[in-house]
Parts: structure tokens; C-alpha cells; sequence
């Protein structure tokens, strides 16, 4: 249990900074109207305008969640529920990868783009994602 407690912590604190960054967009959300919930460890933030711009944006750079360490921020709770065990693999990456995430995450999309194949779907870490949910018996990409 101790052990337990242990890697806990670390993983808290290995994937940390990441975690400050999204505790920083998702008190701007709240200043919009957002609403926190904590769940499985993660706080996620969702709605409020910062949600509505996001989800208003063109197909590039529209998403219904993103991860920053051990907080999701969502374009509303309806989008969150639906993304939600996708983006808690991202939870998890960020645990094992600390503050190298999103450097490799930037890396292998530049990779796919260099290479042909779509940023985002083609993006190590997504397909990473996808292929857990699906293993899961989720189908959300």
C-alpha cells in the first residue's frame, strides 16, 4: 500500500508541470463560465465561452477535449463524457512520459506531417489512445 501511495505521488509530480499548464487554462475557463469536477484522479474543465470557442473553431483546430497532465479540458461535459477514456490515456502517458510529453507529442506529429501522414490521427500517442479504448471495447478516434 505504501508502494502503491509512492508511485502515486511520483506520478503526480513527474507529470506535474504538464499539470500546471492545464490548471492554468482551466482557471481561465472557470473565469468564463466553466464548471470543475474531479474524476479518476484528473480534474477536468468544461463549457463556459472558452468551450464554445473551441468547439465553434474550424475542423483543424476544433476538439472536444485536450490533456495537460492530470487535467482535461473540455468543450462541454457531454463532449468530456464521450472523450473521456481516450483522454485519460493521455493522463497516463503524461505519467510515463513527465515533462518530455508534449515535446514528443509535437515531434511525431511534425514526424507524421514530414512523413505524409496526418498529424493527428497518425500521431503516436493518439493511436495510442485509440487502439486502448478499442481494446476496451470503445470506438472514439
Amino acid at each position: 500500500m505504501v508502494v502503491s501511495l509512492v508511485r502515486r505521488m511520483a506520478a503526480y509530480a513527474w507529470a506535474g508541470p504538464n499539470t500546471l499548464l492545464g490548471l492554468a487554462a482551466g482557471l481561465v475557463m472557470l473565469l468564463f463560465g466553466a464548471a470543475a469536477v474531479r474524476i479518476q484522479g484528473a480534474i477536468e474543465f468544461s463549457g463556459g465561452a472558452v468551450g464554445l470557442l473551441f468547439a465553434s473553431r474550424p475542423r483543424p483546430f476544433r476538439f472536444q477535449a485536450v490533456t495537460f497532465g492530470h487535467v482535461i479540458l473540455g468543450t462541454s461535459a457531454i463532449a468530456l463524457a464521450a472523450a473521456r477514456e481516450h483522454e485519460h490515456v493521455h493522463v497516463r502517458q503524461y505519467e510515463r512520459w513527465g515533462p518530455v510529453f508534449l515535446p514528443a507529442y509535437i515531434a511525431s506529429s511534425a514526424w507524421q506531417l514530414v512523413t505524409g501522414r496526418h498529424v493527428y490521427h497518425d500521431n503516436y500517442f493518439e493511436r495510442q489512445a485509440v487502439e486502448s479504448c478499442a481494446r476496451r471495447g470503445s470506438t472514439l478516434r
